[in-house]
């Protein structure tokens, strides 16, 4: 990427998914630049998934890996985080979602992408063990 000037605000490509959470980038979430931390845009994220995957399994849900996240843009304080989930496998017990984090820069449009990534969830039973997943989860969506 070293040399590309590419503007990102110019990408056309539209939210995957349905919106999980929307939320207010604030000052206590950012470092001493005025950016806001990547691990409390990644826990964000990670609340998405978990109420989307919560919803497909039809319970409780934990978080068992991030995988490949790629951090695009900052995000400052003021931005609209606009969180979008998206299913990508129903497994036995697992569920994989596909998480992307959409920015309004202080409300004005268009929205932008700034981060993405697969997150996967094991559903629980109460006994916080891992529980099968019923057939009928993919009509929950």
């Amino acid at each position: 990427m070293a040399g590309e000037t590419k503007d990102l605000q110019s990408d056309q490509r539209t939210p995957r998914g349905t919106l999980s959470i929307r939320t207010l980038c604030l000052p206590a979430d950012t470092n001493q630049y005025g950016d806001i931390f990547g691990g409390w845009l990644v826990g964000q994220m990670d609340i998405a998934g978990g109420i989307f995957a919560s919803t497909i399994a039809g319970g409780r849900c934990a978080t068992v890996a991030i995988d490949a996240m790629t951090f695009k843009q900052s995000v400052s304080v003021g931005d609209v985080m606009c969180i979008y989930a998206d299913l990508i496998r129903i497994g036995t017990t697992s569920i994989s979602v596909h998480v992307e984090a959409w920015v309004l820069r202080r409300n004005q449009a268009p929205r932008f992408l700034v981060t993405e990534g697969k997150f996967v969830y094991v559903a629980l039973a109460d006994d916080r063990r891992p529980r099968k997943i019923v057939a009928d989860a993919l009509e929950r969506r």
